[in-house]
């Protein structure tokens, strides 16, 4: 697994622990099950089921933005610029983050749902889309910087691939979460208390990350670490 998709998944990981996702998860579960949580406990292969059509409908907007942001990038000649403006980018999201300074509109979420629950297939999936759209603004540091990445990659392929790793770093914990109603509300009052440690965490490997695009080593260094630590190369 090279840096950059490790990077996009360990992301994705960190998107789901935000603040603006997390404590809503529960919520999120019954919503697209249409059931209260003490129902659901009793029902786990329905909500995985539905979970994981919830988790397809999101990975699809966000796997889209990543393609648009490879397409556009690619159809400019201008790579070094790209790849400049994209550091500098993910350096702001991630100073976002530190809590370096405030963006009042990356602290918002919006979500359109449909008002009325409905028992068709299609709704989870329906409702993973639109929830991906609400969560744009909220996860924007984390996210922008990850679409700032599939910019600067050499093909489409690559830059849908990267969005594809973030996607399954936020969709493999939410499905847990709603096979494992019972350990994850346990789980998730500690890791409540840990949100802001999270934040630095997520803040400070975009910042590094940034650093590293913006003086074209990013590739270099993942390079290094799979070559000194071997662990890391069974990875990929």
């Amino acid at each position: 697994m090279n840096t950059t998709l490790t990077i996009a998944f360990l992301a994705g990981l960190i998107s789901f622990l935000s603040p603006c996702v997390l404590p809503l998860i529960p919520g999120y579960i019954s919503f697209i099950a249409g059931q209260e949580l003490n129902v659901l406990i009793q029902k786990k292969q329905r909500v995985l089921f539905k979970t994981i059509l919830f988790s397809l409908g999101f990975s699809l907007v966000f796997v889209s933005f990543g393609a648009a942001a490879s397409f556009v990038s690619n159809i400019f000649l201008y790579k070094e610029e790209i790849r400049i403006v994209a550091g500098l980018i993910i350096i702001v999201f991630a100073s976002q983050l530190l809590g370096f300074f405030n963006i009042g509109l990356l602290n918002k979420t919006k979500v359109h749902t449909l008002k009325k629950f409905s028992n068709s297939l299609f709704f989870p999936f329906i409702i993973g889309i639109s929830f991906a759209f609400g969560w744009t603004p909220c996860i924007g540091p984390i996210l922008g910087s990850i679409l700032a990445m599939a910019a600067v990659e050499k093909t489409i392929t690559e830059g849908v691939l990267l969005l594809c790793f973030y996607s399954l770093g936020l969709a493999l914990p939410f499905i847990f979460s709603g096979y494992a109603v019972t350990r994850f509300l346990g789980a998730s009052k500690k890791l409540k208390r840990s949100l802001r440690l999270i934040n630095i965490i997520g803040g400070t490997i975009l910042l590094i990350t940034g650093i590293l695009i913006l003086t074209n080593n990013l590739q270099s260094v993942g390079f290094y670490l799979f070559e000194y630590f071997p662990t890391l190369g069974k990875l990929g």
